[in-house]
């Protein structure tokens, strides 16, 4: 009688430990991907990262589960096109009833990289038709990368990482209005530039080398209560310090005013290496949970030291929380050891 009984509190033990590993997981959501973005519509995730080549979308109602979700490559860039290389860091809104995906690409070589966009008129983006809208630049018409937009009073804004001039050497955060989602409305207004120690990290002093290039790039609009924020990330992404920085203001105030924003003396994300697999963790979004109750912020970061900006780079997802005085609490980025619960549903 005690071996039958020990033997049934064994098999519940056991069952309950696996219903408990179905509802978690753990970082990193997929073996690789770099600039990983997601969205939460009509009951579904759909998710997006750097292909390089071509833009391709993912789609699950469960975003933990993107490595046996269902994925399509929707557009290819036609060879010969100043948009035909290196796209980089894609981003899907929904907008208006349309779909609008914003990236950088070139010609073939860095200094003509710039900003397009993207629109499919269908509900559902993997199953629709994308059309090129166009360039989307202001009037100095500069490099720019890493585009993300928010709404924000009824007005569309666009932020990104852009140079003052035409050669390479300083990344720093630009803001603007937009007209609608493919136009730009009006001239750019510069909000930083990296100017702390941490956001310098990779520069040799040696302007032949691409590494003396100080960044701010990645920036990601984040909204809570009467603040908002432009989360960017900082220091070269082929060392080993990339990290997020933040700028806040509210949203009473004029957001082309750089005066109305506050930026952080300190990184607000940094993987210092004390957790195992959590290197150069930086390039981030952010996602609501299915229910609307958790706030969670995608992220990629590297395995090992000394990986740099390459394949290497994998998505994770952690959740974080909000300190009394309404700025975000990110914490440090979690072990790949360590099993997290999935998204309330």
């Amino acid at each position: 009688m005690i071996r039958t009984l020990t033997a049934h509190v064994i098999w519940l033990l056991t069952t309950l430990s696996c219903l408990s590993q179905e509802q978690q997981f753990s970082n990193p959501l997929l073996t690789s991907g770099a600039d990983p973005w997601s969205i939460w519509v009509d009951g579904y995730y759909y998710y997006t990262h750097t292909m390089g080549d071509r833009i391709v979308l993912w789609k699950t109602v469960d975003i933990t589960k993107l490595a046996s979700a269902e994925k399509k490559t929707v557009w290819i860039p036609p060879a010969g096109k100043p948009y035909s290389f290196e796209l980089w860091a894609p981003e899907l809104h929904h907008i208006n009833g349309k779909w609008y995906v914003y990236f950088a690409a070139d010609a073939g070589n860095n200094n003509s990289h710039r900003l397009w966009v993207l629109e499919c008129t269908t509900r559902d983006p993997l199953n629709g038709k994308w059309e090129l809208k166009g360039k989307l630049a202001d009037a100095t018409d500069k490099w720019a990368i890493d585009g993300s937009i928010v709404r924000q009073g009824g007005q569309l804004y666009l932020a990104w990482s852009g140079w003052e001039g035409d050669e390479n050497g300083v990344q720093n955060i630009y803001i603007a209005k937009m007209k609608n989602p493919w136009t730009v409305d009006g001239p750019r207004i510069k909000l930083t530039s990296p100017t702390y120690s941490w956001e310098k990290y990779g520069d040799t002093n040696n302007p032949n080398d691409v590494a003396h290039v100080d960044v701010n790039e990645g920036p990601q609009f984040l909204v809570h209560d009467d603040k908002i924020f432009i989360i960017y990330s900082a220091s070269g992404c082929w060392t080993d310090h990339y990290a997020l920085g933040m700028l806040s203001a509210s949203t009473h105030d004029d957001l082309l005013d750089p005066n109305s924003w506050k930026k952080s003396p300190g990184p607000v994300f940094y993987a210092d290496g004390s957790m195992p697999g959590t290197l150069n963790a930086g390039h981030n979004s952010f996602f609501k949970s299915p229910d609307g109750t958790e706030d969670w912020i995608l992220y990629h970061a590297n395995e090992k030291p000394g990986q740099g900006c390459g394949r290497f780079r994998s998505p994770r997802a952690q959740k974080f929380t909000w300190k009394e005085d309404g700025v975000p609490d990110f914490g440090t980025p979690v072990s790949t050891k360590q099993w997290l619960d999935e998204p309330s549903r």
